[in-house]
């Protein structure tokens, strides 16, 4: 009987082992079903870069170390003759050689709310207490100061005569140019709620040309201020005030008889000047301008990834989401390719015609912010307000 015993217990003890090795075998079937783990990949995370090989290679010239924290990305170096100037959030403005970096001369002021705006032999700035400030840019004297009753997130535009400054508050003003007195004065109606930021007036042909945060936009005469026409980017959607932010922290852009919007959660819009209408729109959100190039209009979107199409047809020519959640900047043309910075300070050259990545140098430890091209060269703007020149 107790041998008996012993080889139903040896059976049972063999019966054990071979269930639990049976599971373990099993577990790489078990594993589809993702009771324990997921080894998805997060729609959230950052893309990993892929390696490339370079055709483009990225030079730096020089690079010029400011004050702050540039989180907005709202403060933009500005140029004239053969100066940059530049401004960082603690006050500190300066002109600086543009082929050199070296510094002209530096000025310090009260905290500043955005970035420089330069033409026509003035130099603006504004500063936390809507301040607007005009400066000498041969040695950054102060000429004028007004207050405008409303903080300036965005560089001002500068005409011949005026200068035309948007606030926080939805308010555009044009001020004289040589005294600083309110010539006229406009108040867009704001949604309930919006995005910080704001994008700047474009002055072309006489009339101003502005992207407000309630999703439209709207053109005045230059002169009178008189609002010539306007029409929505977009329009709300949703239930709630967070479905329905449709901010436009994008400057139009303007070109061969149309106006190029888009704005958050919105919109890509093509209005015909001599029309004063919309005339095609796609289902986009961007933060940025269009870049039109090689007859292509290519967006970055909220979400970075990027979209390009044809502008004859408006048919898609290519998507690419290689960088998506790389928290991209602003794209810009340069040299005929297209430029952007992303989160990890990598500044990547993208062929415009079919979205490929040319080439890509990292060039900061800190998020990239902004991009400008100018002439043979092209300026970089970190998070921690680092300057970059650089070129291809």
């Amino acid at each position: 009987m107790n041998k008996i015993q012993n080889i139903s217990k040896a059976y049972m003890k063999l019966f054990g082992i071979f269930s639990i090795f049976i599971f373990i075998t099993s577990c790489s079937s078990l594993s589809s079903l993702r009771f324990w783990e997921n080894n998805e990949i997060d729609p959230d995370e950052p893309r990993p870069l892929l390696s490339v090989s370079s055709s483009k290679n990225i030079s730096s010239n020089w690079n010029v170390k400011f004050n702050g924290n540039n989180s907005l990305g709202n403060f933009l170096p500005s140029f004239s003759a053969g100066s940059i100037y530049f401004a960082d959030a603690e006050g500190n403005i300066k002109s600086i050689d543009i082929d050199t970096g070296k510094t002209n001369w530096t000025k310090q002021f009260n905290e500043l709310a955005s970035g420089t705006a330069s033409s026509f032999g003035a130099l603006v700035v504004a500063d936390v207490d809507g301040n607007v400030i005009l400066l000498n840019q041969e040695d950054g004297s102060k000429i004028w100061e007004v207050n405008v009753k409303g903080e300036v997130l965005a560089p001002t535009v500068i005409d011949a005569q005026l200068i035309i400054v948007k606030t926080g508050s939805g308010e555009l003003l044009a001020l004289d140019k040589l005294n600083g007195d309110v010539v006229w004065s406009y108040r867009s109606k704001l949604p309930a709620l919006t995005i910080r930021g704001s994008s700047s007036p474009v002055v072309d042909g006489g009339q101003v040309y502005v992207s407000f945060d309630n999703g439209r936009l709207v053109v005045f005469d230059i002169e009178t201020g008189f609002p010539l026409w306007d029409g929505a980017i977009s329009y709300v959607k949703g239930s709630s005030e967070l479905e329905n932010l449709i901010d436009s922290d994008a400057n139009p852009v303007v070109d061969a008889g149309y106006v190029y919007t888009t704005n958050y959660q919105g919109n890509l819009n093509i209005f015909d000047i001599a029309q004063k209408r919309s005339v095609w729109e796609s289902e986009v959100s961007s933060f940025f301008s269009p870049v039109l190039l090689k007859g292509m209009m290519i967006v970055v979107e909220s979400d970075s990834s990027m979209k390009s199409i044809f502008t004859k047809t408006l048919e898609d020519s290519w998507n690419s989401d290689e960088y998506l959640n790389r928290e991209l900047s602003n794209p810009i043309s340069f040299n005929g390719n297209i430029i952007v910075g992303d989160f990890e300070g990598y500044v990547h050259v993208i062929d415009p015609l079919n979205g490929k990545t040319l080439g890509r140098k990292k060039i900061s430890k800190n998020p990239i912010k902004r991009l400008i091209s100018r002439s043979k060269n092209f300026y970089v703007v970190d998070e921690e307000f680092n300057l970059f020149s650089l070129s291809i």
